[in-house]
């Protein structure tokens, strides 16, 4: 993309008017870079968006991301820095030792750290900051009753008239459940992100494929 004056996208093939009020025509792309730069005009290359499953981010709003982060793969409670009851601001030196804020000097306070708390609400409920794990096995959990819902005809009929579930049905339907348990036990034995991210299927340029989620055994015709 490209920014004039820093602030405003501009776009080839489309007309612009400068701070002037003068237009300029569509094809100012061909421009050269020496008139571009002149002309107050960067193009910005954009930064590649994290995977939103996985990451938090902070947009800055001309292209470019940062301060990127894990989710959180389990439920936490929401921290906040810690104030005394005066509501002072309380920081930590390096001995650990608790400090008010108005007790530091300026410039000093990259000497200290602020001592974090768990945050509540108005009513004094500590606000849980919810995982990602749990919404993952849960997922898991609903493709599995769906899967196993388009044979169920067969264990009805069973059930209801005596005729033996189809061994092929029958077979696939255990390999949907060994499938989900292993899936399931994947998920909770991630220990961090890094972990957490290789479960996913992937397939190389190759045709292999890597990763447990999602990988549903297929029912014989």
């Amino acid at each position: 993309m490209f920014l004039y004056n820093k602030t405003t996208e501009i776009k080839p093939n489309k007309g612009w008017t400068d701070v002037n009020g003068i237009q300029h025509p569509p094809n100012w792309n061909i421009w050269s870079d020496v008139h571009k730069a002149s002309m107050n005009i960067e193009e910005i290359i954009l930064d590649t968006r994290p995977d939103g499953r996985f990451h938090n981010w902070i947009d800055n709003g001309i292209g470019g991301v940062f301060n990127i982060t894990d989710k959180l793969l389990d439920d936490a409670n929401r921290q906040a820095q810690a104030k005394d009851s005066d509501g002072e601001d309380i920081w930590l030196d390096k001995d650990n030792k608790e400090v008010l804020g108005k007790d530091i000097k300026v410039g000093e306070n990259k000497n200290y750290t602020a001592k974090m708390e768990d945050y509540k609400d108005a009513e004094g409920n500590v606000v849980v900051k919810k995982g990602i794990r749990p919404s993952y096995i849960q997922q898991v959990k609903k493709q599995q009753a769906s899967l196993l819902s388009h044979t169920d005809w067969a264990v009805v009929r069973k059930t209801d008239i005596g005729v033996a579930v189809p061994t092929k049905i029958a077979t696939w339907r255990t390999a949907i459940r060994t499938k989900a348990t292993a899936m399931e036990e994947a998920i909770a034995a991630a220990s961090n992100m890094t972990a957490f991210k290789a479960l996913f299927l992937v397939w190389d340029i190759d045709g292999n494929k890597t990763g447990i989620l999602f990988d549903w055994p297929e029912l014989e015709e």
